[in-house]
């Protein structure tokens, strides 16, 4: 991978992460993320499933500022993202995922239809990723292909395991 490809994808990744757009990645944005999922599947923020996304939300930027915010100032710039958490997204984008497991466990909970535990179907997975921001023809390949054992379901491992390939951005060739 060049440089500029690179770049892009870092580029990418944080936008995914900067909900509001605002040049900067903070509290307000996961839990921005959380009210947006919770939304879409009409789950009230009071209810269990509603505070373990906000819990799953505050954990995942607990961790995000843990390995990112350099300067302390409860945000993560796109500098500190591209020499913070890139490095340790290339260097161990498993331990990355399990940041986000909290976060990911409760979602797959508020998309999933009443199936206990057997994850959420690719049609509720493409409308977590749209309201997180991904286009909707995108999000519906994605959602499909993340059904990696063809049953029907995506469960909280496959997403896990996708979201440490698509954090794991590798380094460019120098």
């Amino acid at each position: 991978m060049d440089s500029a490809e690179y770049e892009r994808k870092i580029a990418s990744r944080f936008a995914t992460f900067d909900q509001d757009g605002n040049g900067s990645i903070d509290r307000e944005d996961f839990s921005a993320a959380a009210r947006s999922v919770l939304a879409e599947f009409g789950v009230a923020a009071r209810s269990d499933k509603g505070q373990a996304v906000f819990a799953g939300a505050e954990a995942f930027w607990q961790g995000m500022a843990g390995i990112a915010d350099v300067d302390g100032d409860q945000r993560v710039s796109r500098e500190e993202f591209i020499t913070g958490a890139a490095k340790r997204l290339r260097d161990s984008p498993e331990r990355f995922a399990e940041i986000a497991r909290p976060f990911l466990r409760a979602v797959v909970a508020v998309a999933s239809d009443g199936a206990s535990g057997a994850g959420a179907t690719p049609e509720a997975v493409a409308r977590v990723l749209r309201v997180l921001g991904i286009p909707a023809e995108p999000a519906g390949q994605v959602a499909t292909a993340l059904d990696a054992d063809g049953d029907g379901r995506v469960s909280l491992d496959e997403i896990l395991a996708a979201f440490a390939g698509y954090c794991g951005v590798e380094a460019p060739d120098a």
